[in-house]
């Protein structure tokens, strides 16, 4: 299992958009075959960083489930929505490994 982390850089006046686009994702990521986490808007010390944060079985798996998000209606809605509002200014994606024990494994 892989974990993607996407870290954004919002516009800090466009809060409402990323919102919008991150309610949008929690219906489409899902329903394309990823296991969301959650997306996360900037609330108290950055104004500008933001996270989406979803897991996949495999990159393998991630090039799948891309395929059905651009192919689906909300998807390319939300993607245009994004091009258009202009409320992204820079997005990185970063792959981890869960390598630890389970909360409370030890116990």
């Amino acid at each position: 299992m892989l974990t993607c982390i996407i870290r954004y850089q919002i516009d800090p006046t466009k809060k409402a958009e990323f919102t919008q686009y991150a309610l949008n994702w929690g219906q489409a990521i899902p329903r394309c075959g990823a296991d969301l986490i959650g997306y996360y808007a900037p609330d108290e010390g950055s104004s500008t960083l933001a996270y989406g944060i979803y897991n996949i079985e495999s990159l393998a798996a991630y090039e799948a489930y891309r395929e059905r998000l651009a192919a689906d209606p909300l998807g390319r809605e939300n993607y245009e929505f994004a091009q258009s509002e202009r409320f992204l200014l820079r997005e990185d994606r970063t792959w981890l490994r869960n390598v630890s024990l389970p909360h409370g494994a030890l116990e």
